[in-house]
């Protein structure tokens, strides 16, 4: 019998309250609710160190990689700033480098769905950065992205998600996330990465 699909949402950032962590748990309820099993790894939870090479693998990055490893398909969240995603985010990307010599290496026919949230009107320069870097880790993007400008309006203060919308286009990104994950499993690749 074939083991459930994992889809594990990677995001969030070092601010509380973290919109782009409310905004990936809402896009992994849709992941859910397409007959995925989920987990969600909060960056702020993680406390990595800075990446380098030379620099012994700790136990936070180990878990980072084996979940991403095991996950048949990931939702990555960051806010924007600064036109592009947030130093936790590609530090923790950066310890991926963990994954190279599995089988397969890095994100190999992993789908990877990308949102972002942002206090202007940006936000898809951070989706731009994040397909960059899942094509450079073998992985295929989700086209369905979700980048939520001006956030403000779509958060309230303490950071709960108060825009309807939003929140289901985020629900159906974790769904077509799901979709793809489906669809690799059963033919090797998936519509759009063909």
């Amino acid at each position: 019998m074939a083991h459930p699909m994992l889809v594990v949402g990677m995001g969030g950032s070092l601010r509380t309250p973290s919109t782009s962590l409310t905004a990936l748990r809402v896009a992994i309820e849709g992941a859910a609710a397409a007959g995925a099993d989920t987990e969600v790894i909060s960056l702020s939870g993680l406390d990595l160190p800075f990446y380098t090479a030379e620099r012994a693998a700790p136990p936070a990055a180990r878990f980072l990689a084996d979940t991403v490893h095991a996950a048949d398909a990931l939702l990555w969240s960051s806010p924007t700033y600064h036109g592009s995603v947030s130093g936790a985010f590609k530090n923790a990307v950066d310890w991926l480098a963990l994954l190279a010599d599995r089988d397969p290496p890095y994100l190999s026919n992993k789908p990877v769905g990308m949102l972002t949230t942002a206090g202007g009107v940006q936000g898809l320069q951070a989706i731009n950065a994040m397909e960059f870097i899942v094509r450079a880790l073998r992985g295929w993007s989700v086209p369905l992205v979700m980048a939520v400008a001006q956030s403000s309006r779509a958060f309230d203060r303490d950071g709960h998600l108060s825009d309807d919308a939003v929140a289901d286009q985020l629900r159906g990104l974790g769904a077509e996330v799901t979709r793809a994950a489906v669809q690799f499993r059963a033919e090797g690749t998936c519509d759009y990465a063909e």
